[in-house]
């Protein structure tokens, strides 16, 4: 039986080795927030991160016998057979580095991009005709360090997006706390340095995602080690980026231990999301016209460690993956305030890594 026009197709990576890992998926109920679980594809190793091409026809994952150096890891890629979450293998490439944190896929659909945590490298691989995968066309190693005296020692690339009309891309490195900036021919999947090739970050911040406002306008960073949000100032003429402010994702009051992980920006551009894993929370903020940020509230997360989220094509549900507590929470935003309100039990699930939403 097909499910309702009206849910969304929903896929989730389990984090875990061997036939413990996986990616499952599931119908989404928008009305209610219900997650109805699908259908289970096993064998996937460590599928840490996932994306989905633009015509919806095929998800790419990462694959890992063991995540992390000395082995590269691989990239999936599957064909989305069905609405119940069918997948159909179409081959892996090589990532050509570690620990691969990171895949997105270009405007127009020609090309993947990934960042290598190890040793802090990105890669753009062409994409063929039927959604498979060839052979990594470029390879950057970045280089720098900062001041964190055990994850700043060298570079660790932690995400990289195509910018607004893929033209330009961009890689945030927690190790060497820049982002890197690229000229991107998804024609050919080449990626050459921009210039300037980099803008650096505040030190010790640790930028680790990225998210271009939907006017194009501007690039938020969500910085790990420090626990805050840059936002920067784009110029999609040359492939520029000027630092503005930074706002906390944590209370004034806070003295513990935690870090950042990731960042979302609803479809009509008011309202950004940030996850901190620790305090075990998510950071709501209103974006001014100027793209400047104002914090709203900071919700808990339903479980521990926070490490994913997704926002629905209308922009009235946030999920969340609450990886360390091996659970899924779906929230409602409310559209005036932002503010998350959260909708029935959530989700068990084993390690939860990224959600990516199929309408």
């Amino acid at each position: 039986m097909q499910p309702a026009a009206a849910t969304l197709l929903v896929f989730i990576s389990m984090f875990a080795p061997g036939e413990q890992g996986g990616i499952r998926a599931f119908h989404l109920d928008p009305a209610t927030g219900r997650l109805a679980a699908a259908r289970d594809t096993t064998g996937l190793a460590h599928p840490f991160f996932m994306a989905v091409a633009p015509d919806r026809r095929t998800l790419y994952a990462v694959h890992a016998q063991r995540f992390g150096p000395p082995d590269p890891e691989e990239v999936t890629a599957w064909r989305i057979v069905d609405r119940e979450g069918a997948l159909e293998p179409l081959g892996r490439q090589s990532a050509r580095g570690a620990a691969t944190c990171f895949l997105a896929v270009d405007p127009t659909g020609r090309t993947l991009l990934l960042a290598n945590y190890d040793p802090g490298s990105v890669a753009a691989l062409p994409i063929k005709a039927d959604g498979s995968l060839g052979p990594a066309a470029s390879l950057v190693e970045h280089a720098g360090s900062s001041v964190h005296p055990r994850r700043q020692t060298q570079p660790h690339a932690h995400a990289i997006v195509p910018a607004p009309g893929g033209r330009f891309a961009f890689a945030a490195d927690l190790g060497a706390d820049r982002i890197f900036g690229y000229r991107l021919d998804a024609a050919t999947a080449t990626l050459t340095p921009g210039e300037p090739p980099f803008v650096t970050c505040t030190a010790g911040s640790g930028p680790r995602h990225l998210a271009f406002h939907p006017n194009g306008r501007h690039l938020y960073a969500i910085d790990e080690l420090s626990n805050g949000v840059t936002v920067f100032d784009y110029d999609a003429e040359r492939g520029g980026l000027a630092p503005g402010p930074t706002v906390s994702t944590l209370p004034d009051d806070f003295a513990g231990t935690s870090l950042c992980a990731d960042l979302k920006i609803t479809p009509d551009g008011a309202f950004l999301y940030a996850t901190n894993r620790g305090y075990d929370s998510i950071a709501v903020f209103r974006i001014g016209g100027d793209g400047r940020l104002t914090r709203v509230e900071i919700a808990p997360s339903r479980g521990a460690g926070p490490q994913h989220l997704a926002i629905t094509p209308d922009g009235g549900l946030l999920l969340c993956a609450n990886m360390k507590g091996g659970c899924a929470a779906v929230f409602r935003i409310d559209r005036t305030t932002g503010r998350l309100a959260p909708l029935g039990a959530d989700t068990a699930i084993t390690s939860p890594a990224c959600i990516v939403l199929v309408p």
